[in-house]
């Protein structure tokens, strides 16, 4: 006679604290499942937060919009008053025996509510026929991404053989980069002024600003991603007869590549926040004269617009960039 064998399941309060220490184990990445619903959650809660904020009256809504302003001169439909000024309003009005004013709960001007992003979002994917091209999201967004790349496109091209060649040769490095390292600290803004006067006001400057923002940073990373090749490769390769340029064109390049490519998408990253501040430097242009102009004009729903379209640009190029490195590096695959 065969015996049912008898599994103990644990109780709920049990699974509950066994998943919850799975979860927060250190150094052990959660099921594919959980990430993807973490990864969800990390945009989620925030614009939970925002929209609490936004529509919400208990939570905070300190001023007050006036619908109408009833006796009080100075008060117009569509304005934002304190509440505690609206309130005395209200009281000096009804003991005189006028006409109060009328309002609703309102948070300021520069918080807008998440829909009246979206409508922003929506107008600036649908522009108006009549509306000035500086004063258009998607073509100020187009000619600042022209920057960026001309600009990592020159950084790369200097900064990763230099890179390459200080990681690979010790006489390269010692060379160049204590200077490097002294003139990273250097900020790229203070080069603003002798950029403008050098290259002209209009898009070299800004260029150069970002050049100057990633250059330096990009041949310490690679470098030091080049020091980190397995010193049994490079001895392996000389002992096939590999020398000086061919022994770090035919091992230590391919080696270092997938590390390369991802200290490429984190520099990206660097220059995306050196644009804003590039983009001041001489003639005002691009996204940020886009931001500037709308926020002079308290059109904070086309700030809040813009910003999340740079963050949807770069995040987006990011996630793209991630894919395409697990194709072509397959073997460098993790589960983090």
């Amino acid at each position: 006679m065969l015996e049912a064998k008898v599994v103990a399941t644990p109780p709920p309060t049990r699974r509950r604290a066994l998943t919850a220490r799975r979860l927060f184990a250190v150094g052990r990445p959660p099921a594919p499942r959980v990430r993807a619903v973490l990864g969800v959650l990390s945009f989620i809660l925030p614009l939970t937060l925002w929209s609490a904020i936004s529509y919400a009256p208990f939570l905070w809504h300190p001023l007050v919009e006036i619908t109408d302003p009833g006796d009080v001169s100075y008060f117009s439909a569509g304005m934002r008053a304190p509440a505690d000024a609206f309130a005395e309003e209200v009281e000096a009005m009804t003991a005189a025996g006028q006409a109060p004013p009328r309002g609703v709960p309102a948070n300021p001007v520069y918080l807008p509510a998440p829909h009246e992003v979206a409508i922003a979002l929506w107008h600036a994917a649908t522009p108006a026929a009549d509306a000035r091209e500086e004063f258009r999201l998607s073509s100020s967004l187009w000619h600042s991404i022209q920057i960026i790349f001309w600009a990592f496109l020159i950084s790369s091209a200097v900064g990763v053989p230099l890179g390459i060649l200080c990681g690979s040769f010790s006489a390269v490095g010692r060379l160049t980069e204590p200077f490097i390292e002294f003139f990273r600290y250097l900020p790229a803004p203070a080069f603003g002024a002798l950029a403008v006067a050098v290259l002209g006001i209009y898009d070299a400057p800004k260029i150069a600003i970002v050049v100057i923002g990633t250059f330096f940073q990009q041949v310490l990373i690679i470098a030091t991603t080049t020091r980190r090749v397995e010193y049994a490769l490079l001895e392996a390769a000389q002992t096939l007869g590999a020398r000086n340029l061919k022994l770090v064109r035919r091992v230590v390049v391919p080696a270092i590549l997938p590390d390369l490519y991802n200290d490429q998408r984190i520099l990206l990253g660097w220059a995306w926040t050196y644009l804003i501040v590039a983009e001041l430097v001489g003639t005002s242009s691009g996204i940020t004269f886009f931001i500037t102009q709308q926020a002079r004009y308290q059109h904070f729903e086309n700030v809040y617009a813009a910003i999340l379209v740079l963050g949807i640009v770069g995040f987006g190029s990011d996630l793209l960039l991630a894919w395409l490195g697990r194709w072509l590096f397959p073997w460098k695959r993790t589960s983090a």
